[in-house]
């Protein structure tokens, strides 16, 4: 969505700024994502459309720290990024992202049965 934004960079960079970061960054992706998805099972997500929704939920209910990273990330405090919680195109992006998200995870927990 011509962001510059990524769930990768936004938490690498913000637990280090050394090299590694985009691997930091993605442990810390898939580490959330793994627990997300341990959670969605145990409620009870068994459908890509209860995914969608468990994760459109989850989406709207952290976006608030947006505005957290936005004053304390290093990328927002040097001018690298932009506002993240008023920016409507990193918003769509990350539903949309989640959405998917969420349809795949139900989809594989429907399969579980």
């Amino acid at each position: 969505m011509g962001t510059g934004y990524t769930d990768v960079s936004l938490l690498g960079r913000l637990v280090t700024r050394r090299r590694a970061w985009p691997l930091v960054g993605l442990g810390v992706h898939l580490a959330n994502g793994a627990a997300f998805g341990a959670m969605a099972a145990l409620a009870g997500v068994r459908t890509p459309g209860a995914g969608v929704a468990a994760a459109s939920v989850e989406n709207v209910a952290v976006w608030p720290v947006m505005g957290v990273l936005d004053r304390v990330h290093p990328d927002r405090r040097s001018g690298r990024l932009g506002p993240l919680l008023t920016d409507g195109r990193v918003f769509a992006q990350e539903t949309v992202m989640h959405a998917f998200f969420g349809a795949v995870l139900g989809a594989l927990l429907s399969r579980r049965r």
